[in-house]
Formats: C-alpha cells, sequence, structure tokens
C-alpha cells in the first residue's frame, strides 16, 4: 500500500497509556538492560515516541542508529486493556516497507545477468499477458501504468475499492488466500492508469509482477529466493515471507481494526492475517533491528552493486520514488532522507527512514487500537516531530 512520509497507517488506537520505555539505562521511566543502550539518555526520543501514542497509537516500537549509537524504546501497550509495553525486539507486519525488499532481490538478480533493468518483463511471464512495453524499470519505479489491485483514486479523487483491503470487507476476508497471479489477473482486467513510461502512479501491482518475474527467473518461489539473496547473506533471522500462512511469530504487540459497520464502530484485534493479498507489495513480517541491519546494509552498498544503488536513491517523477525508496528533501534542517514506509490493510504499520548513505536509520513498529481519531489530522504532526528529532542538523539533542 502507498505510505508517504506523511500517510498515516489506518485508524489509530488509544490505549491505557503505558510508560515510555527506553533502554538506556539513564532515562526515565522502567528500563531494560541491553547491548544496544546508546549509554546516555534521549528524551527527545521517548518524547517522539510518546507522541505517536498520545495521538492515538496503541504502541510503537523504535530503534535509532547514529553518531551517538544505537537506542530502542517503546510507548503504549501491547495490547489492548493491559499494561504491558509494546516488546522492542517484537515482530510485525510491515506492508509496503517489503517494496524495498524486493527492489533489492530485483536488483541483485540484475547485477548478475539474470535480468536487464530495461528488458520486457512480458517475456519471463507470457501466460499473464502483459504490455509488452513494461519493463523491469517501470515496475520498481511506478511508471508502468497497470492498475492496483486494492483500488484506485478515480477522476475527482474518490476512492475506488479494488480487492477488500480496508475497513469491514478486509476484516470480514483477512484470511483468505490469494495466489499471485490471481491478484495481476484482476489488475489486468481494468484500464491501465496510462501508457507504459509516460506516467508514475503507485500501484501494488508493479510489485506482485516483480515478485512473479523473481520465480520465473530463479526458478524457485519467491520467498526462497528471498531468503537466497537478502535475508540469509544479512542474518535477518526475524525477517520473514510468510505467505499464506496468518500467524505473527512471538513476540509481538496485537494490531486492532477499527471500522464502521452500519451505525455501530467495531474494534477487532487483527494480528492474524493472512498477508498474500500483498504478495511483493506487502506481505513481509520483521522487526525493527532487522529493518535497521537491511536499510544500513543497502544504503551502504553491502546487497548491490554502486550503480544500481545510485539509481535505487535517484528520485524519478511527481512521486519522488527511484527503485524502490522515496527519495525526499526535507530541508536545510534535516537534509535528505530515503525511505519507505508500510502500513498492512489493518493493525500495524512500519517506518524505515535513513540518510541516503545509510549513517543514520529510524525503524519502527506501529499498532493501532479502538481510537476514534482521525488520522489524518494527528499522525503527521507526531511523525514530523520524530523525523526532526532523529535527522535534525545541530547535534545539541
Amino acid at each position: 500500500m502507498r505510505e508517504r512520509l506523511r500517510r498515516p497507517f489506518g485508524q489509530p488506537g488509544t490505549p491505557k497509556r503505558g510508560t515510555t520505555m527506553s533502554v538506556d539505562t539513564t532515562a526515565q521511566g522502567p528500563s531494560i538492560p541491553s547491548p544496544d543502550a546508546a549509554g546516555s539518555e534521549r528524551p527527545e526520543l521517548l518524547a517522539a515516541a510518546r507522541a505517536f501514542v498520545d495521538a492515538g497509537f496503541a504502541g510503537i516500537q523504535l530503534r535509532v542508529h547514529d553518531e551517538r549509537g544505537a537506542w530502542v524504546g517503546a510507548a503504549g501497550v501491547r495490547e489492548l486493556g493491559g499494561t504491558e509495553l509494546p516488546p522492542v525486539e517484537g515482530r510485525f507486519w510491515i506492508g509496503s516497507s517489503t517494496k524495498t525488499f524486493v527492489a533489492a532481490l530485483v536488483l541483485r538478480l540484475a547485477a548478475d545477468g539474470a535480468i536487464g533493468l530495461d528488458a520486457p518483463v512480458a517475456g519471463h511471464l507470457p501466460d499473464l499477458g502483459l504490455d509488452g512495453r513494461i519493463t523491469v524499470r517501470m515496475l520498481l519505479q511506478h511508471t508502468s501504468g497497470l492498475y492496483n489491485y486494492t483500488g484506485e483514486l478515480d477522476a475527482d479523487g474518490t476512492f475506488v475499492p479494488g480487492l477488500p483491503s480496508v475497513g469491514g470487507p478486509w476484516v470480514e476476508n483477512r484470511f483468505h488466500g490469494y495466489r499471485p497471479e490471481e491478484l495481476v489477473r484482476f489488475a489486468l482486467a481494468e484500464p491501465a492508469r496510462f501508457e507504459p513510461g509516460t506516467g508514475q502512479s503507485y500501484s501494488n501491482t508493479n510489485y506482485t509482477v516483480a515478485a512473479l518475474l523473481v520465480e520465473a527467473v530463479t526458478g524457485r518461489p519467491y520467498a526462497e529466493a528471498m531468503r537466497q539473496y537478502v535475508l540469509e547473506p544479512l542474518g535477518l533471522r526475524d525477517t520473514v515471507v510468510p505467505g499464506d500462512s496468518p500467524e505473527l511469530p512471538e513476540p509481538h504487540a496485537h494490531g486492532y481494526a477499527r471500522y464502521r459497520d452500519g451505525e455501530e464502530w467495531k474494534v477487532v484485534d487483527v494480528t492474524r492475517q493472512n498477508s498474500s493479498l500483498l504478495t511483493g507489495a506487502g506481505d513481509m513480517i520483521s522487526t525493527t533491528r532487522d529493518l535497521h541491519t537491511f536499510f544500513s546494509a543497502l544504503l551502504g552498498g553491502r546487497l548491490v552493486p554502486a550503480p544500481l544503488l545510485e539509481e535505487m536513491r535517484t528520485p524519478h517523477g511527481m512521486l519522488g520514488y527511484g527503485l524502490g525508496l522515496f527519495v525526499q528533501d526535507l530541508g536545510p534542517e534535516r537534509g535528505t532522507v530515503v525511505h519507505h514506509n508500510g502500513g498492512a490493510p489493518g493493525g500495524y504499520g512500519a517506518l524505515m527512514i535513513a540518510a541516503p548513505d545509510g549513517s543514520r536509520t529510524l525503524t519502527a513498529g506501529l499498532t493501532t487500537g479502538d481510537a476514534g481519531t482521525d488520522p489524518a489530522q494527528v499522525f503527521p504532526a507526531a511523525l514530523d516531530a520524530l523525523i526532526t528529532a532523529v535527522f535534525r542538523d545541530g547535534r545539541e539533542r
């Protein structure tokens, strides 16, 4: 799902407010020992984490790596009705942050000569009937014109749903298993947004096609290829492509969907969900530690060759999107960041933001709960404050 820096993750929730926790041994509030502790108090990070809970999210687990070391902390609650903090090493559904993993996998294959960035995709996937002009680069850059199978905005800006991906319809359908070919064929039954290469429109379909391309090129399931080329080389033991499994491995915080059913608002625990709806586009599970390891390795040049990495970090079109990454100039105080945040259809969000060279990273897992607050009103301010706390120049923090 499309997640820009200022886009909220579904409906936020209001927990019973827990105490914000930092692993820094000098931080205020409950603390735990950790080898990641930076050894100094980071009140601005504690305050930024707490702001998400105050804004209506059930909980947040936050990890920051910068020149002062590593810091992890949490705020809110692990489960509505409880008082336990979200686990700082907890697993969560990362939504569209998956796209950066898939882009890195495709670029690893391109570096090996298995595919070309500007080669047509249709030849590898002849049974789908793709437009022969669509290239690998267009998939990764969202310039293919393929309809987004989870829904699109019409000419007047009204969202037209596709496959059930929001609200009550998704909640009722959240254990349904989809085949990636089914998702793509649903999209191909709709008119293309534009001629390939002539525009840019964020579409989950692009990355589901990319996952199918990986399978065609490697001769193995997308999940196996991801393990071989990305997860195992980086030692990402807590990151998985779950396929049809609805299970979120422990430890984890609970996520909730809040939606209107007639005149009644309902809140449903959606911790268990089948993410095959977003194969290649938003289906993965990870932790803040693994997201940091992945992003810092990728941006540090340890996963794909320098020329391909530069293409990833080169913004294109109205989205400012490279190959699997948003690139955004935040002004002279905060500089340029690269990012790909994510939101699962219900209950979970992920933040994955870094300096372009990976020297400073911010990774987080968010859970939603039962608040009636409008996320469009509260999320951007909380995120902006967190980004400022982490990426502001002038190290008097």
